[in-house]
């Protein structure tokens, strides 16, 4: 008889976040000869019970919890979403004598803190659809496992880490989408995410994406993207939005995606929403996007001042940005800018600076991020630690600072050099400027932070579908 596994999703938050990753595995297991189940406690009206009910079904040959998120990245919440994922695990250990094996994007940005905390023996860091049908093989054989790519485990006291194998996402052929409710997704939501590649090859010095999920960009076959939308729409789900770090990057390989789009008639069907960097964005690859079904693009822009942008690791400068709106206002997309605001040398001149580019470019929304999420491990820790010191005594860190050297609690560098109530001082230079959202202390009208937010799981429940920030701008905030 097949070995069962049981797959988790301990994301809570809401409004819910399609765990892609699990499509994708239960996909890869049931190739393998194993039978994948799915405990989406996302869906869940009460996760307790329903971890009790499952685990109440039989043993499992192996238990994998996908780790998205350590925390929501935001300082004026600062909430750590491990703490809530490891009650679960905590539960689902008191419930099982199977071995359970961590992964998921958040989980490879530090692995072992992240096993260390949760109090698990094994995790994945990378492509689990590789490592983790082998580990189960393994284990259903009683054979040696320890030397299997991206495994990291327990080795006498400490942990040990085997090289993650990043292999050809052309030989996975991953597109059936058959483990999870996705429907349910969609109407809970708002929409589904769909992946075109993985890793970043940029240099951006705060960015933890590289670290999850590699340096190296590998691309999915553009056919095997469209067969995956294809399969989706025929489940009833019509609104998507990319999970790749920047779709148009390389800009060639999204033009594929775009073109087979089209070539499957899909565009005719589908709503679609992408991450993008503010350059490459050329005339062709607007001129696709729009064609393909794209309707709205989130762009990464960070800032608006050329030294800020530098610091910050970026490519392009502010004055590609004017280019970038062009492009996207002529072909009809709603588009935001986000921006990151608060790392090291920035000034109230250089938030006013920028603010003011926002206002003249006038994408429809502008994310404003206040103060930077740190992760060990990036250029910019590295250099924090470096030229300032890690230290309760750092003017310039915010955040569980004590007892928390390897950052996995959240951590944010906020300029010091921006003074007393920054966001009182960002309010006045927005002036209720409705094109403006930030995640705020103060202002709920106004809130960017999705985690918890009421205004968009309402707006959802009354059937607005799309990416988070545009459904909150076509109801008005």
């Amino acid at each position: 008889m097949p070995e069962k596994i049981l797959l988790v999703n301990p994301n809570i938050m809401k409004p819910v976040v399609t765990p892609v990753a699990l499509d994708y595995l239960a996909q890869a297991l049931e190739e393998k000869g194993f039978v994948p189940e799915v405990l989406d406690l996302a869906l869940a009206d009460d996760p307790r019970k329903e971890i009790e009910r499952w685990l109440g079904r039989g043993e499992y040959l192996l238990i994998a919890v996908t780790v998205r998120n350590i925390d929501d990245s935001y300082l004026a919440s600062q909430d750590f979403c491990l703490e809530r994922t490891k009650e679960i695990i905590d539960q689902i250990r008191g419930r099982t004598k199977a071995p359970i094996v961590l992964g998921g994007v958040g989980f490879s940005i530090q692995p072992e803190l992240t096993l260390t905390y949760c109090g698990v023996e094994m995790g994945v860091k990378g492509e689990g659809e590789w490592s983790l049908p082998q580990l189960a093989d393994r284990l259903a054989n009683r054979k040696e496992f320890k030397n299997i790519p991206g495994l990291i485990f327990n080795g006498k006291g400490s942990y040990r880490r085997i090289p993650v194998r990043y292999g050809p996402l052309q030989d996975l052929r991953l597109w059936r989408r058959e483990a999870l409710d996705n429907l349910c997704y969609l109407k809970e939501g708002g929409m589904v995410g769909f992946e075109s590649k993985r890793g970043c090859d940029q240099k951006c010095t705060y960015c933890a994406d590289p670290l999850s999920k590699g340096r190296i960009i590998r691309c999915r076959s553009p056919e095997d993207v469209a067969a995956e939308l294809a399969n989706l729409y025929q489940k009833g789900v019509d609104h998507f939005h990319t999970c790749d770090s920047e779709f148009n990057i390389p800009e060639r390989h999204a033009l594929e995606v775009c073109q087979e789009i089209v070539r499957k008639k899909l565009n005719r069907k589908i709503r679609w929403y992408a991450y993008a960097t503010p350059t490459p964005f050329s005339e062709e690859l607007a001129h696709w996007m729009e064609k393909a079904g794209c309707v709205g693009i989130d762009f990464g822009v960070d800032h608006g001042n050329d030294h800020m942008l530098k610091r910050l690791g970026r490519a392009h400068k502010a004055e590609d940005l004017e280019k970038t709106a062009r492009l996207a206002r002529k072909h009809g997309f709603s588009f935001m800018f986000d921006l990151l605001l608060g790392g090291p040398g920035e000034t109230r001149e250089t938030v006013r600076e920028t603010l003011e580019l926002m206002k003249r470019l006038s994408p429809d929304r502008v994310g404003i991020s206040l103060g930077v999420r740190i992760y060990r491990g990036t250029a910019l820790a590295r250099k924090i630690i470096k030229e300032e010191g890690f230290a309760e005594k750092n003017k310039n860190l915010q955040g569980a600072i004590r007892g928390n050297a390897g950052m996995l609690q959240p951590i944010f560098y906020l300029s010091s050099a921006l003074g007393e109530d920054v966001e009182g001082f960002i309010e006045k230079q927005i002036a209720g400027d409705s094109r403006f959202l930030m995640g705020s202390r103060k202002n709920v009208e106004r809130n960017y932070n999705y985690n918890e937010n009421s205004r968009l799981m309402e707006a959802i429940k009354q059937g607005y579908r799309g990416a988070f920030w545009d459904i909150l701008r076509r109801i008005g905030n």
